[in-house]
């Protein structure tokens, strides 16, 4: 009989918000497309996490922040399987499954040069549509549809 090891590869976090269960490769990403960083609180990023379902994983905790329920959703662009956990004195008090949203507002700029929205002050706005390889942004401004990841790489 094999005894079992287990340890945490992650510190436990007080109070703050958990994103759990983001593809490996994409918590950095997540980190700087939402600017978790700049909350100036502590952030523990743990990247290619082992994990039973996913094989490897990434999971960012940040400390006395709660995201919105939007902001949680618009991490769904990036982790569609991901969780998002509020956690108050090292205990789970609410736990979201993402869902990707049906638009976007002020995160990604549009990607054509040419759109009004890079010279107007106007807020960036892209409806969101998933199809069976990739997931679609249009831009209300000048309704070209880009590709999530070229959207993302532009901010």
């Amino acid at each position: 009989m094999t005894e079992k090891v287990y340890a945490r590869n992650v510190e436990a976090l007080k109070s703050g918000t958990v994103i759990d269960h983001i593809p490996a490769g994409q918590g950095l990403r997540i980190l700087r497309l939402f600017q978790l960083a700049e909350y100036r609180e502590r952030v523990t990023v743990g990247l290619n996490l082992p994990s039973g379902h996913m094989g490897s994983k990434d999971l960012i905790k940040v400390e006395n922040v709660v995201l919105s329920e939007e902001q949680a959703n618009e991490l769904a662009l990036f982790a569609p399987r991901g969780t998002v956990s509020v956690i108050e004195d090292f205990a789970v008090v609410r736990k979201q499954k993402l869902a990707i949203p049906d638009t976007v507002e002020g995160i990604f700029a549009c990607p054509n040069s040419n759109c009004v929205s890079h010279v107007e002050p106007v807020q960036s706005h892209f409806s969101v549509r998933v199809t069976e390889h990739d997931t679609k942004m249009k831009c209300k401004y000048c309704e070209k549809v880009f590709s999530k990841d070229i959207v993302v790489d532009v901010r």
